[in-house]
């Protein structure tokens, strides 16, 4: 997840890492004008993953990129591809039940799933920074979520009956994206980026589908902004991935850099602007604490 080398990055590509995580963050607001406006999450899913999957092979096609599998990829993409589909699913519906820097919050958690799973699935010791780590996230995201609902003057049953759903969404996020994350990284790391990002998002895709079949087809927006919503969650997201395997390479920075995981903090603040969407100082405050700590996670040297 780290920059190669642990060199510093060049100002271009600290932007354009920043640029990534405010798509990533903006998309997340749109989906929610979406969702306020008649479309479901399999629809949105759908619109999002093929479009992003049909960029992505347009890109492949114009640069002449030589697609081989090896039997062991042909058996892991699949699965890698269903598991982004579970996770999209379950970010959009925890993006649709709580306010959307919160929700991607909880989502941030997937560093310390993904150490779990190296540890079950390989027996990768955790290193001894993420354990140190562990209960300094878990602690910003108590606070951020008002897990005692302090702030919302709810009381802890109250709190968790409103966010409860939200957050079991965001988590099984996670989950599912470090699962994924670890089976890449072992099995699928010699594919070309954007081969397996084409294949994972044509899987996502056919995964929301069979959804959208099995709620008796779309649910497309009812309203003008839900329309706004759909075209522009769409267009961010298909466009930062672009970014991420077309201008990232050449700028010698690998996809997935720590500095994209403020994301949630641009979400906040694109939230607070567009949908009104407030939460209290603490909240901000523990908010902050797990975005620091995942990106200095993130930016330390190997």
């Amino acid at each position: 997840m780290n920059h190669a080398g642990g060199k510093a990055i060049s100002r271009k590509a600290f932007a354009t890492l920043l640029l990534i995580a405010l798509m990533m963050g903006g998309n997340h607001v749109a989906a929610r004008i979406a969702f306020n406006n008649g479309v479901d999450v399999a629809t949105a899913v759908v619109f999002r993953s093929l479009v992003t999957a049909l960029a992505i092979v347009v890109i492949l096609s114009l640069q002449r990129v030589r697609v081989r599998f090896s039997a062991r990829h042909r058996r892991m993409l699949p699965l890698i591809g269903l598991l982004i589909g579970v996770q999209s699913l379950c970010l959009y519906s925890s993006v649709a039940r709580l306010p959307v820097a919160l929700a991607l919050l909880a989502f941030n958690t997937y560093p310390i799933w993904t150490a779990l799973w190296a540890w079950l699935i390989y027996r990768r010791r955790p290193e001894r920074a993420l354990l140190l780590a562990m209960p300094v996230i878990l602690l910003g995201l108590t606070l951020a979520l008002d897990v005692f609902g302090a702030a919302s003057g709810l009381g802890t049953s109250g709190q968790w009956a409103r966010i409860g759903a939200g957050v079991a969404f965001a988590l099984a996020a996670a989950g599912t994206f470090a699962l994924a994350l670890v089976m890449t990284q072992h099995e699928a790391a010699d594919v070309d980026g954007r081969v397996r990002t084409a294949t994972t998002m044509t899987m996502a895709g056919l995964v929301a589908l069979i959804m959208v079949a099995s709620q008796g087809g779309f649910h497309l927006p009812q309203a003008t902004p839900g329309w706004w919503g759909l075209a522009v969650l769409t267009f961010l997201y298909g466009t930062a991935f672009t970014i991420m395997f077309t201008v990232l390479p050449k700028l010698g920075v690998v996809g997935n850099a720590a500095i994209m995981n403020v994301e949630p903090v641009f979400a906040l603040v694109l939230a607070w602007l567009i949908l009104s969407q407030s939460i209290a100082p603490v909240q901000v405050a523990g908010a902050l604490l797990v975005v620091g700590t995942v990106v200095a996670l993130g930016l330390r040297k190997r």
